[in-house]
């Protein structure tokens, strides 16, 4: 029975552990602009060795 009680204790851990990084990633702006990142590669101009 013992070993329920801390599987429930890291489990609520982990949980607060992931909501702690969610937070912080709202917070520091990281998912204001998901477009930009991903259209940038197909807008490089192709480079030419010559």
């Amino acid at each position: 029975m013992e070993i329920m009680y801390l599987m429930i204790f890291l489990s609520l851990l982990m949980a607060i552990g992931f909501l702690f990084a969610f937070i912080w990633f709202i917070r520091s702006g990281q998912q204001d602009d998901l477009i930009t990142p991903g259209m940038r590669i197909l807008n490089e101009d192709k480079k030419t060795n010559n």
